[in-house]
């Protein structure tokens, strides 16, 4: 789904096209949520850049893949879409219903063992 805003476009995706994309090697994944979220779980290979501290100058170029953006819920990553179309960006994607989308369809992520600290892969145990 793409929304138009005055300064260029929003492309929302969903969590199928993301997770096939991002397994193709075809976009960068960025995760806008704080870095205690972000340690806690989050999406192998995805970067992080917090919204808190977001700075479109900062981005990595979009000349060989997009980038697609998410957080939690997909607010968060909408509100760093409309920052990029501010600061000029003609097109920007970011994904819908964010890390809980992700979980809730069953893709996979690395977790904390709160007993240990050490990283485990994990998918929702209602999907696996």
């Amino acid at each position: 789904m793409t929304a138009q805003s005055g300064n260029g476009a929003i492309e929302t995706l969903d969590v199928t096209q993301v997770a096939e994309l991002f397994a193709a090697d075809k976009i960068v994944l960025i995760d806008v949520r704080t870095p205690v979220e972000f340690a806690f779980e989050h999406i192998r290979g995805a970067l992080l850049s917090p919204l808190a501290t977001f700075d479109t100058r900062h981005l990595p170029s979009q000349e060989s893949k997009p980038i697609v953006f998410h957080c939690g819920s997909g607010m968060r990553s909408k509100m760093v879409a409309e920052k990029c179309l501010a600061a000029g960006f003609a097109k920007v994607m970011h994904m819908g219903g964010g890390f809980m989308a992700w979980k809730k369809a069953g893709q996979a992520y690395i977790a904390t063992n709160p007993a240990t600290g050490a990283p485990v892969d994990r998918r929702d145990p209602v999907q696996a």
